[in-house]
């Protein structure tokens, strides 16, 4: 498998950019790596047991730490970071980034959550504490 030669984390964009050895290079979605964690968290522990990933439209990753020199681990800004993304498993979702959101979404909607990320622009992230009132001194 081919060898990263490049690896930015453009936290504007929320993109984490790598580039190949082989002449690949793919620009991935933060959230596409969350939802597509390697993680028991995100997978389950075997087929069948994967954890469907809603709201992640906003993550972040905080910090990248590499591990070997074979994998990176990020940290998300939901405090997620038991994913170890391995050069290979990284190369995947860059190559296959389209079919594999595509499924994502699918999901999302077979789930229920008919927008992007499992809720509609603006709306608050799923368990998140509702504010009430309009928010304006009487």
């Amino acid at each position: 498998m081919p060898n990263p030669t490049e690896l930015t984390v453009r936290q504007k964009s929320r993109l984490l950019d790598i580039a190949f050895d082989d002449g690949a290079a793919f620009s991935i979605p933060f959230e596409l790596l969350r939802v597509y964690s390697p993680s028991a968290e995100v997978k389950g522990h075997g087929p069948g047991q994967e954890v469907l990933q809603v709201g992640k439209r906003e993550v972040g990753i905080t910090e990248v730490e590499p591990v070997g020199n074979y994998a990176i681990k990020p940290v998300f800004s939901d405090g997620h970071a038991t994913g170890i993304f391995s050069w290979d498993y990284l190369y995947k979702l860059g190559s296959e980034q389209q079919t594999l959101w595509q499924q994502y979404l699918a999901r999302l909607k077979a789930a229920g959550f008919d927008e992007e990320s499992g809720r509609t622009p603006g709306a608050e992230l799923p368990g998140a504490p509702v504010m009430s009132g309009c928010g304006h001194k009487h």
